[in-house]
């Protein structure tokens, strides 16, 4: 039998890392990289693993990558704190680590959105890799939206679902919404991008636009609507944000 290691990095996650401990204690590793939480966090994770480390924050991308280099088994299973692999995937994936076509598969994830698991507004459907062979695949070095980059072998894709519970509240929201728009800011900035008033205005109305209109956002009702204007303001805050790096770096 071939065995399984867990990744998850947190920090602050004691709201809901142990129903996601709990939902990935069939593993036979878990690993936890820690950024220096302020909460319980830590004291909940002992209860499930003692492969615990604090670091440093540098990213997601790098955070992962540091958590992926302590794994001792040859499948990697990687998990965010406010996600639960449910009974049905569980059972998919300790099948799916015993074939030998695929080195990495696709889960299917579902969002939850301040009441509402999402079923469009561009959260459907969701496909990302997280399951894979240690030696097969690593993330990339992004600060946010890290990817998981395959470098050799098929990919598959399992039928259970992996649960996101994204957003629990309003309050949430307007958190992740200041943290993100700073990040990406930061790596548009990195990457040489320029803005302005005008085109922060534009990347919001169109991000409005794609998640309520093409995305079908009105068909999640006033939770689609909510989720549609929180991403024109994460957008529109990203560009401003940008505009005022751009100043600074110009003084």
């Amino acid at each position: 039998m071939k065995n399984l290691s867990v990744i998850i990095i947190t920090k602050n996650a004691a709201e809901q890392i142990e129903q996601c401990l709990q939902s990935v204690k069939f593993a036979n590793e878990i690993i936890v990289l820690d950024s220096g939480s302020e909460d319980n966090t830590i004291e909940i994770c002992q209860r499930y693993t003692g492969n615990i480390m604090i670091t440093d924050w540098r990213g997601f991308g790098i955070q992962k990558n540091r958590a992926l280099a302590q794994v001792q088994h040859d499948w990697v299973l990687s998990i965010d704190a406010d996600e639960q692999v449910t009974p049905d995937l569980q059972v998919e994936i300790l099948q799916a680590i015993e074939q030998t076509e695929y080195n990495a598969f696709y889960i299917p994830r579902i969002s939850y959105y301040c009441g509402r698991w999402m079923q469009h507004s561009g959260w459907q459907p969701d496909l990302i890799i997280r399951l894979f062979k240690k030696e097969c695949a690593q993330f990339s070095n992004d600060i946010i939206h890290e990817k998981i980059i395959v470098t050799q072998g098929k990919i598959g894709q399992l039928n259970g679902q992996l649960r996101h519970f994204s957003f629990t509240s309003f309050e949430s929201v307007l958190d992740k919404i200041n943290r993100y728009s700073s990040a990406s800011a930061e790596m548009l900035h990195a990457k040489g991008k320029r803005a302005n008033l005008a085109k922060a205005i534009f990347h919001g109305f169109w991000a409005f636009f794609r998640t309520y209109i093409l995305k079908r956002g009105f068909l999640d009702g006033q939770q689609g609507l909510m989720l549609a204007i929180s991403n024109a303001e994460g957008s529109y805050y990203r560009y401003v944000k940008l505009m005022y790096l751009q100043d600074k770096f110009q003084k």
